[in-house]
């Protein structure tokens, strides 16, 4: 990099200053956090995530020199966020994948809930759940709600893959049946309050990190 597109030290500085200030709104929103799912927290975590990658860079461009911080998810980091600040409505995007692991204990759940039902005496869906895998996803799906599915997952025969959930911000509710032809088409990530990721690679990383204290707080002997 030419001296020219270098920053200056006063920006380097001013990067600086602008993480000590995301810091203590981090902190104060931890202190005043009213539960788990707190947006405030979530949102000064993600302020703070970006005026530490800010810094960083300009402090490598400038000095060549790096910080021994380690931003989780920066390469995936929401964009800054653009929506209104006092929304009117908000939406939930949720994606969540599932095996289906064992497709004969799917079969016999959804056959059990057409016989309940009493539909297995007559064609469509309900008439080949117990042999359709295709038709027992969707007696069960349409049977229960997804948050049971989730919870009961296993039971289903099915095994859990990675899920997110967006809240987004919205300046009004849409009108009715405004976007069921294509739910997801105008998800916009920088109306993105908060969201929420369960995937099995931040197991395998934690686990990894653990391994990586162990070995490095192992001692050799002769």
């Amino acid at each position: 990099m030419s001296d020219a597109a270098q920053p200056t030290a006063a920006e380097v500085r001013a990067a600086a200053e602008a993480v000590k200030a995301a810091l203590d709104r981090h902190l104060a929103a931890v202190e005043r956090r009213t539960g788990d799912d707190d947006t405030a927290v979530y949102e000064a975590f993600n302020a703070l995530a970006t005026a530490a990658e800010a810094y960083d860079e300009l402090l490598y461009d400038r000095y060549d020199e790096v910080t021994p911080f380690e931003i989780p998810g920066a390469d995936g980091a929401l964009p800054p966020y653009a929506g209104p600040d006092e929304p009117h409505a908000v939406s939930l995007l949720i994606r969540r994948d599932y095996a289906v692991a064992e497709p004969q204990r799917l079969l016999a759940q959804a056959r059990r809930v057409a016989e309940i039902e009493g539909d297995t005496d007559t064609p469509g869906p309900a008439a080949r759940a117990g042999v359709s895998p295709l038709a027992a996803l969707g007696v069960l799906f349409g049977e229960y709600e997804p948050d049971e599915i989730a919870s009961r997952h296993k039971e289903f025969g099915l095994e859990e893959g990675d899920s997110t959930l967006w809240v987004t911000a919205a300046d009004e509710l849409p009108e009715p049946g405004e976007w069921l032809n294509a739910p997801f088409e105008h998800a916009d990530p920088e109306r993105i309050v908060c969201r929420f990721d369960v995937s099995a690679v931040f197991d395998e990383e934690e686990d990894e990190g653990d391994r990586d204290e162990e070995e490095g707080a192992g001692g050799s002997g002769s």
